[in-house]
């Protein structure tokens, strides 16, 4: 009997990570170095929270200017409610509590402290992964019907 998957294994481990005081331009270089588009946001090594690439698109937008003297931090734009789940938590709670409620990352946690990253990327290889289980593609030299 197959037993539901835990999220620690399909999440991102070890993700990067940003301190709340960073600078928008910061976190900006960080995610496109890394090709990412959810950023856990830390002070002093506890999460408190996640940054994306939308809240980063939106904060550029149009609205009142910033001087270069007091440019736009993450604690201005992030998110302090992240979703946060044990790494135990069975995979399909996860994926369903991150499309009931449209969210696009789930923050991993063991012993109070972020373990991973579980983002909808992820619930998109996972899907991939059981699909080709349950429907492989055909061997060599066979033909599909």
């Amino acid at each position: 009997m197959k037993h539901m998957p835990q999220v620690i294994a399909m999440m991102t481990p070890f993700p990067y990570s940003i301190d709340l005081d960073a600078t928008l331009a910061e976190a900006r270089l960080m995610m496109d170095a890394r090709d990412i588009r959810h950023l856990p946001v830390t002070r002093h090594g506890q999460l408190c929270g996640v940054l994306s690439d939308r809240d980063l698109r939106v904060a550029s937008g149009p609205g009142p200017e910033r001087s270069a003297d007091a440019p736009l931090r993450v604690r201005d734009v992030y998110h302090d409610e992240a979703y946060t789940v044990e790494a135990d938590a069975p995979l399909d709670v996860v994926a369903q509590t991150m499309a009931d409620r449209h969210i696009g990352s789930a923050m991993v946690m063991r012993g109070g402290k972020l373990v991973g990253v579980f983002t909808a990327t992820d619930a998109c290889r996972a899907l991939a992964r059981v699909l080709r289980e349950r429907f492989p593609p055909p061997s060599p030299g066979t033909h599909a019907a």
